[in-house]
């Protein structure tokens, strides 16, 4: 049960509920007068940090060599001093500023300290988002086609290597910097689409910089991604406040003038707790960022705008799932393609998103509406903080013919591990990684076996049922469940990924809560788990993924997938609907064959159950070998029947099934010219 809100934390709330928020100075006021952890309470959380972070934290050696850090070292000698009890304690702010920066050392959003309730769902932010954008080095006045040009050639290097890169305002919230009579031009100047130069004096890439390591990015990539989203947006329970109460920024107007806006002020306000499926079961399957999905629910609150229903048609997503992704066709330089935001991984039920996303990605339309393009789709997972890995790993099935190979996972070895696998509930099967631990005794290996989170066999129980080039679109902020879900699209051969960025934010673990490590073993009369006071929590990175197929046995913690292309962001991105970024993307899917292949009902008789079975190629000229050669057939599994396919194409053949009604299982897998395969459908 949420704590009863009392006194002037309950006043602040009513402020902060009343308005678009408060200035930071006010709320800082209520919250450190006096201290509201005792001594016992601050060695409680540094005693369970230490715990955590020797016993379960699954990157503790990886961190230790990539980092030259020893995390172990730093809590054990916080809690010495402040087991001195002739010591005056610190100020609380302080302790939460050390544990912070502790925990930040480990370049791990997974596992992390949350700070009391006092801070629990609010938020600092500025008034406005900033955003990184690259133009051509040459002077010259360009065209939008030369602009384009100019990133494709530089898609194979880094963006800085041939552009140039700025920073604009992309969106500012509604009721902030309005005209008025008081009003100088720094004010009314300052609108969307401005340069911004400076922040507080200091130019704005190293302000960015400076603010990304204090954040707990995995890559270089994802440390700038993370402080330039984190600049203006502060999850106040997982970081501290700003140094500075308000900030000056000095940009460049649309008219070109250098102007200052003096002093914004830092404001807070109460944003509701993020969005996580509830289910218990459910949360020890998940890979989330929490800070991510923190950030994202104040963007929402404060930007959210309404698409665009006259550029583009919109395909129609369940209400339960709309949070989640919407699906529109677009047309882009002339063709017609499906595009899917993919916000987050995180439903209530994997299951039904998956079986919600299939259905979108297959609608053939109505009388009224038309249906989803088969000929080419976009999936764009930018800034997508991840999931239930279930949801992830089986929305894969559903591009591609191959059998999905699902990522493992490996718990680290100690003998609190293998309690935790041996006495949690059954129904959080762990018990095979259980034996594997065990045997560490004799073996003395570090890390358990791998094992897949979701069977072979359900990450393929629906198989392929888009047919036409599929394409992800990924950024340096995505992570968790986002991060599996790229690696396993590029593992499993499903089709490519365009970044813009170099990598993604390489976030390769199953996290878990405290209260889930408290609830593991909560039968166990000696648990070392004990409760955290005051609201305070911690999260931890438990078991690592590990990639399959060509990267088979690589980390995804820190190395991240890398994307098969590079597009560098333009102005016109930020401010008109990531048009040249589409464009890019609309390349390359023309440049891959379209197959369609379907098998339908064609006739009843006694004794038979007949189909069709239909197959088109779309191929360009230069490549006849992708064209469809043949299909192959099997019923129930075995192998029936071959069909030879003329000119690409297969109409409508005719297959006489035998057998009772209802119990014929067809598998239909067509082949190219190189006997690649390249479609598959089932049916019945």
């Amino acid at each position: 049960m949420a704590e009863k809100e009392t006194g002037a934390r309950a006043r602040l709330q009513e402020i902060e509920q009343a308005t678009a928020g408060i200035p930071l100075t006010t709320f800082l006021e209520t919250k450190d007068g006096k201290s509201r952890l005792s001594r016992k309470d601050r060695l409680r959380i540094l005693e369970q940090a230490l715990l955590l972070l020797e016993m379960n934290y699954v990157h503790l050696p990886l961190k230790r060599a990539m980092h030259a850090i020893d995390p172990i070292r730093r809590l054990k000698l916080l809690k010495v001093r402040l087991e001195e009890v002739e010591r005056e304690m610190e100020s609380e702010m302080q302790f939460h500023k050390r544990l912070l920066e502790i925990f930040a050392s480990l370049r791990d959003l997974h596992t992390h300290y949350q700070l009391p309730v006092s801070f629990k769902d609010r938020m600092a932010f500025l008034p406005f988002l900033i955003e990184q954008y690259f133009v051509p080095k040459k002077t010259r006045k360009q065209t939008a086609r030369d602009l384009r040009n100019g990133m494709k050639s530089a898609s194979k290097e880094k963006c800085t290597d041939e552009l140039v890169e700025k920073f604009i305002v992309s969106r500012i919230a509604n009721g902030f910097y309005r005209s008025g009579a008081k009003a100088g031009p720094e004010v009314t100047s300052f609108e969307p689409g401005v340069e911004v130069l400076y922040w507080n004096g200091v130019p704005i890439r190293r302000a960015i910089e400076m603010n990304g390591e204090t954040q707990a990015g995995s890559n270089l990539e994802a440390r700038f991604a993370r402080g330039l989203d984190s600049l203006t947006s502060r999850p106040l329970d997982m970081s501290l406040p700003p140094d500075e109460c308000w900030v000056s920024i000095t940009y460049r107007s649309k008219t070109g003038k250098i102007l200052t806006l003096d002093k914004q002020e830092w404001m807070v306000r109460a944003v509701g707790p993020p969005r996580l499926a509830t289910k218990t079961t459910r949360k020890k399957r998940a890979a989330i960022d929490r800070k991510k999905t923190k950030i994202n629910e104040l963007k929402k609150k404060l930007y959210s705008q309404k698409r665009d229903l006259s550029a583009h048609r919109e395909v129609h997503v369940h209400k339960a799932f709309q949070d989640l992704f919407y699906a529109q066709a677009r047309i882009v330089d002339g063709r017609e393609i499906g595009y899917i935001r993919l916000f987050s991984f995180d439903p209530d039920d994997p299951d039904q998103f998956v079986a919600e996303f299939k259905r979108v990605i297959t609608f053939e339309g109505t009388k009224r509406s038309k249906g989803f393009p088969q000929e080419g789709l976009i999936i764009d997972v930018r800034g997508n903080g991840g999931g239930q890995i279930r949801a992830g790993e089986r929305l894969l099935q559903l591009f591609t013919p191959r059998r999905i190979q699902p990522e493992l996972f490996e718990f680290i070895n100690t003998p609190l591990n293998l309690e935790i696998c041996k006495r949690a509930p059954k129904n959080w099967e762990l018990s095979k990684w259980a034996k594997s631990i065990a045997e560490a005794v004799e073996t003395g290996a570090i890390y358990s076996m791998g094992f897949p989170f979701n069977s072979e066999e359900s990450c393929n129980d629906i198989g392929q049922v888009y047919h036409g080039p599929v394409i992800v679109i990924t950024d340096a902020l995505c992570y968790s469940t986002t991060d599996m879900f790229a690696a396993g699209f590029q593992d499993n051969e499903v089709g490519e990924i365009l970044g813009t960025s170099d990598n993604t934010g390489a976030g390769g673990a199953n996290n878990w809560y405290y209260d889930d490590l408290m609830k593991a073993l909560s039968k166990e009369p000696n648990s070392p788990f004990k409760p955290l006071p005051k609201g305070a929590d911690l999260g931890i990175a438990i078991r690592r993924s590990i990639r399959v197929g060509p990267r088979v046995g690589k980390l995804l913690e820190v190395l991240g997938v890398e994307p098969d292309q590079r597009h560098c962001m333009t102005k016109r991105d930020l401010l008109e609907g990531n048009i040249d970024l589409l464009r890019h993307a609309t390349e390359i899917l023309n440049e891959k064959p379209i197959y369609s292949l379907s098998v339908e009902p064609f006739g009843r008789k006694a004794g038979t159950r007949d189909v069709k079975v239909t197959a088109k190629s779309k191929i360009s000229p230069g490549n006849p070998q992708e064209s469809i050669s043949y299909v192959d057939i099997y019923l129930n599994g075995r192998f029936y029947q071959t069909i030879n396919a003329s000119n690409g194409s297969i109409e409508g053949q005719k297959i006489i099934l035998t057998g009772r009604k209802g119990k014929s299982k067809l598998l239909v897998q067509a082949f190219d010219e190189t006997n690649n395969l390249v479609a598959a459908c089932r049916y019945g």
